[in-house]
């Protein structure tokens, strides 16, 4: 053991970390040992190394993990992963995962998810997790397809994608999961891509130190069933001009030498060159992810090719109540007060009376 670094200290705040001391895990750690049955070129490859990267780095006990995850490709981390771990039913990971997190709240707990599971069968889930602040990590993977059974459109495809459930197309508006989130009233949202493993375990990092609920949004690449679904904005080519990696406290600016930013245009988010048209560094946005106010954090979340870059990383990172630290409160209040204190309190209480054998 070594004395905990100032930069993972914050993990006392969330896991009742000892500060005495740091765990000394690599990646190595919390592999399972599992054959990794994903396809090869998965996205999801690149995303569990970035999970595990970071779970050996938060100075959290190895016995504090447990991954939950529903049914899908995306559901198959459990049994790839040295925690605890409940690889459960199609949609309802959220439901589940906060049961394990009210019964034991000293866990860290992951849930897994993708486009199909989280939105679809799962959404009704999805959405009071997010609406009830449950300090959860979840971790979507979108690509924009059901991959595990074989290709049919789901809730994030693309109008007029053609599968093996649309044919000729679907007609169907395709769900944003940021502004989905924003609605349900998250109070963390944040967006990686999987080939960009470093950034996206800085975001997850990010995410793990929040307390509530934290969605990390990561755009996934399926190899089979709708490969290259973000090949415009994952371009490592392009990568810099195309993606906007977003920092608290710092301006908005992107390109191969942050030659260009992000301002305010009559209230429309706009991409400017610094240098031209008079536009100075100053005139740049600089991001506030911890405003309450959701209207500039929708707005990055919209932004899209050609027009503007892609936003990437911690969009939304709020303060609020969490659920989990509110229900313990309040049970530890109701207790101080209770006249009941067994059963046989229980039985005795109320409206009572005594049955008599007649003489």
């Amino acid at each position: 053991m070594e004395l905990c670094s100032e930069k993972y200290c914050k993990s006392e705040l969330k896991y009742n970390v000892k500060m005495s001391e740091i765990y000394n895990y690599t990646q190595k750690d919390f592999k399972s040992g599992s054959e990794i049955r994903w396809c090869p070129g998965c996205g999801d490859h690149a995303i569990i190394n970035s999970v595990q990267r970071t779970m050996a780095e938060l100075g959290i006990a190895h016995e504090k993990f447990a991954v939950i995850s529903g049914i899908g490709c995306s559901s198959r981390f459990p049994y790839y992963m040295s925690t605890f771990g409940f690889h459960s039913i199609h949609g309802r990971a959220a439901a589940i995962a906060t049961g394990v997190k009210l019964a034991n709240p000293d866990l860290s707990v992951w849930v897994m998810t993708g486009d199909g599971d989280a939105l679809a069968i799962g959404g009704n889930h999805f959405i009071h997790v997010l609406r009830r602040n449950v300090d959860l990590n979840i971790v979507l993977f979108n690509n924009k397809i059901y991959g595990l059974t074989k290709g049919q459109y789901s809730p994030t495809s693309n109008r007029g994608m053609i599968t093996k459930t649309s044919p000729f197309g679907t007609i169907e508006e395709p769900f944003c999961p940021g502004l989905l989130a924003i609605g349900a009233g998250a109070k963390f949202f944040a967006r990686a891509v999987d080939n960009n493993v470093k950034h996206t375990q800085d975001t997850l990092r990010e995410a793990a130190l929040h307390k509530g609920t934290s969605l990390v949004e990561v755009l996934q690449n399926c190899v089979i069933f709708n490969d290259g679904a973000h090949a415009e904005i994952a371009n490592l080519q392009t990568r810099a001009e195309r993606q906007l990696f977003l920092q608290h406290g710092k301006p908005m600016l992107f390109g191969a030498n942050n030659e260009r930013g992000i301002v305010l245009d009559n209230g429309r988010l706009k991409a400017v060159t610094v240098g031209e048209n008079g536009v100075k560094q100053s005139d740049i946005l600089v991001h506030d992810a911890t405003t309450p106010d959701p209207a500039l954090h929708i707005a990055l979340i919209q932004m899209s090719l050609p027009d503007l870059p892609v936003a990437m990383g911690v969009i939304r990172n709020v303060e609020a109540p969490v659920y989990d630290a509110e229900l313990i409160r309040q049970i530890d209040a109701v207790q101080q007060h209770r006249t009941i204190t067994c059963t046989d309190d229980l039985l005795r209480s109320g409206n009572t009376w005594e049955v008599k054998k007649a003489v």
